[in-house]
């Protein structure tokens, strides 16, 4: 499975200390596992099957996507608690 990041995520990741970037990596790579590790649930109100996993006081908004039969995990956005769902 690949792991692709949105803009947004990576401009958010790239704001962050090293050690809490290697956190939200370390729980971004158990979403691979099959079944995925981690407090994940899916997110009400949208219908392209987004996800959240919350890593301390972070969300981070995923989906899975297939292309040419690879399994794919897109980091859609990423961010505090209190931002991330506006």
């Amino acid at each position: 499975m690949r792991i692709r990041y949105s803009k947004d995520s990576i401009k958010f990741l790239e704001k962050q200390p090293k050690k809490s970037v290697q956190r939200i990596r370390d729980a971004i790579a158990k979403l691979t596992f099959n079944p995925p590790q981690g407090d994940t649930a899916i997110m009400q109100g949208y219908t392209d099957d987004r996800m959240r996993l919350r890593v301390g006081s972070w969300r981070i908004i995923y989906k899975y996507e297939i292309d040419r039969q690879v399994e794919i995990l897109f980091i859609i956005d990423i961010g505090n608690r209190g931002d991330i769902y506006k």
